[in-house]
């Protein structure tokens, strides 16, 4: 029986602005299990990105409970959320943000450095990781020489490479044309499966949307399962 990779109980989150208050997230709850790919989706400032943020220990909820791979998250200090996040989490976002002064090999290489891997091993899952994405002979280019789908396929082999349990994505494909869109993303979901890998990924994109597992809407501060 597959077990929960991330658990959200109860999360709420609020912004302050001028003197408004807004209820970003209103005691949300979502479970994703080892291996299972959802699908975020929601109106264009309903949140997900602060749910993605909030999920990833990259922000702070104000209440509720945040588990990851059953440890339980939500008031652990800023070292321990960042040895969490690179041992279990990836994370791909709309924009690419590679490192535009190393190559892309380089790119998949360093987060594994960073995580205590020697350069001989990260070399070769970075070599492992090019030829997945078919990006084999494109490892010494910078990021400058790379088209637009090229280097979001390259930030996505960088998310894989600390072979992480939970990715989590925020519209991985939205810079992209519809054409090239489309391909990156069938290849984002079959190195997940491939990997057995538990995802989150935010879409605008009903077409997408319904290549995934399950599909939830962030609505009003709630999260509602379609």
């Amino acid at each position: 029986m597959s077990k929960p990779v991330l658990e959200l109980q109860n999360l709420c989150r609020t912004f302050t602005q001028g003197r408004d208050t807004l209820h970003i997230l209103k005691e949300a709850n979502l479970t994703i299990n080892e291996g299972e790919i959802v699908a975020l989706v929601g109106p264009s400032g309903a949140g997900k990105s602060t749910l993605l943020q909030t999920a990833g220990l990259l922000e702070k909820g104000d209440t509720g409970t945040i588990l990851v791979d059953g440890q339980d998250a939500s008031n652990l200090n800023d070292d321990a959320k960042t040895k969490l996040r690179r041992r279990y989490l990836g994370f791909v976002y709309q924009y690419h943000h590679l490192l535009p002064e190393f190559s892309a090999a380089e790119n998949i290489i360093i987060p594994q450095m960073i995580n205590g891997k020697s350069r001989p091993d990260a070399l070769k899952r970075a070599q492992e990781l090019l030829e997945a994405v078919s990006l084999s002979k494109r490892g010494e280019h910078r990021p400058a020489e790379l088209s637009g789908g090229e280097q979001q396929r390259i930030a996505i082999a960088r998310a894989l490479a600390n072979k992480p349990k939970l990715l989590l994505a925020d519209e991985p494909t939205g810079n992209l044309d519809p054409l090239t869109s489309d391909h990156v993303f069938g290849l984002l979901l079959e190195e997940v499966r491939k990997e057995g890998l538990a995802a989150l990924i935010a879409t605008h994109n009903p077409v997408l949307a319904q290549k995934m597992d399950r599909i939830i809407k962030l609505e009003d501060g709630h999260l509602i399962e379609q």
